[in-house]
């Protein structure tokens, strides 16, 4: 097989799975069951289009193939079990997937999609198995790269995604698509476990940074996915357009040297300008909705930064609101944390101090509060006091790019404190 075919074979692969794959599991209510029937119909797929052709529906092609082979095993494990009364014997030759694609409209794959999706984000899973579940799920990564991508064993990363899928079967989750009440509700956990996918790889140091890029990626993908399920929900627009403009900075964010470069000293020609604007136009019509919620806004404040050509043009006065606006809809210390940022560069240091000293107690043992408190101490000239809290950040970072970038302040610090060598009279 040439390097072209399988180039396109793997991209009809990959952006049929879903579909797949959740009507699969509509069939069999089985996460494994229909997991191994879509990969059993992949191998069918990787021999027979090359020769044949594309199918004019991939995911239709797919389902029913998948579903052939799959019934064949359920038969041969069960005897001859009955089958449901909406099943039907379907050929695999010639151009039967022509009746199936009939049936499988975008209302199927709708309902598909969000029950899979919705199965992956289940409440009774913790984070770490939702995205894990969802990566090898939905998205078809290996147990060897979702692993890469969270520096753990295959073993660990094997263990973790059984135990999602034994929660998923004895909590007994329903299969049927949800009513409109609970899809609205269950819509919400979907997105928070994207832009959590997302965090995930954007988080990740300079060190590790190219190794979890692929997360980020595939939660564009199911952003991007989620939102021609739901082309006119508004948060939805904004949690891609959110996701969109900060990974367009990604390649400004560190230095060869894996140290991390802040926003404001990053190169901005090396943003991603084609990402930005389809992130712009997402969060411009989001926003003609009137229906703002937490993804929006910090779609907005994304976009004030991504339409600054240089740091001076930032409207801080623009995001100071925005954050503040945050706040009412989503109250956290880490937004007010950030509001901070935004009240120095108005009102200066000694305001956005004021701000975030209440939070002390809630950010005892959070990286950023110190790094950001030692940051203001030190532009008001309290540099014992910052010294401090530089030393307290560094033995909170969570990563070596955030330690050697504290460290840099720290170093600073300590050399402008030092006395200046008096001139001699030669040089005089």
């Amino acid at each position: 097989m040439s390097e072209a075919d399988t180039a396109w074979i793997e991209t009809a692969l990959t952006s049929a799975r879903p579909q797949a794959v959740g009507a699969l599991l509509r069939y069999f209510r089985d996460l494994d069951t229909a997991e191994e029937a879509f990969q059993n119909a992949c191998l069918r797929a990787l021999k027979t289009w090359p020769q044949n052709g594309p199918p004019r529906d991939p995911a239709a092609w797919l389902i029913m193939v998948g579903r052939n082979v799959a019934i064949d095993e359920v038969r041969r494990a069960r005897k001859q079990q009955p089958l449901p009364e909406d099943d039907q014997a379907i050929s695999d030759l010639d151009d039967a997937e022509g009746a199936l694609a009939e049936r499988l409209d975008g209302s199927h794959y709708r309902d598909d999609i969000l029950r899979l999706m919705f199965i992956c984000c289940h409440p009774q899973l913790p984070a770490t198995q939702q995205i894990a579940l969802a990566l090898r799920i939905v998205s078809g990564l290996t147990v060897k790269q979702i692993a890469r991508a969270f520096l753990v064993s295959e073993a660990a990363m094997e263990q973790r995604i059984t135990r999602a899928k034994a929660k998923v079967a004895d909590a007994g989750v329903p299969f049927e698509a949800p009513g409109a009440v609970e899809r609205s509700e269950r819509l919400a956990g979907v997105a928070a476990m994207i832009y959590l996918i997302f965090n995930e790889g954007y988080s990740a140091s300079g060190d590790t940074a190219e190794l979890r890029k692929p997360l980020c990626e595939e939660a564009i993908r199911l952003a991007r996915l989620l939102l021609r399920l739901f082309q006119s929900e508004p948060e939805i627009m904004g949690l891609t357009a959110l996701i969109l403009l900060q990974h367009a900075r990604s390649a400004a964010r560190f230095a060869a040297d894996g140290s991390l470069i802040l926003l404001e000293d990053q190169d901005r020609s090396l943003w991603n300008r084609t990402m930005i604007a389809e992130g712009l136009a997402l969060i411009d019509k989001a926003m003609r909705h009137r229906r703002s919620g937490p993804y929006q806004i910090q779609a907005a404040i994304a976009a004030l930064h991504a339409r600054a050509s240089t740091p001076e043009e930032t409207d801080w006065t623009q995001i100071d609101l925005l954050y503040g606006a945050l706040e009412l809809v989503q109250p956290s210390p880490v937004v007010t944390l950030n509001r901070a940022v935004a009240v120095s560069k108005v009102r200066g240091p000694q305001a956005a101090l004021e701000l975030i000293e209440p939070l002390a107690p809630k950010l005892a043992n959070y990286f950023h509060f110190y790094g950001v408190r030692g940051a203001f101490l030190m532009q008001l000239g309290r540099n014992d006091e910052a010294r401090i809290a530089f030393d307290r950040a560094i033995a909170l970072a969570n990563t070596s790019a955030e330690a050697a970038h504290i460290r840099m302040h720290l170093d600073r610090l300590i050399r402008d404190s030092q006395p200046k060598p008096k001139e001699s009279a030669k040089a005089k």
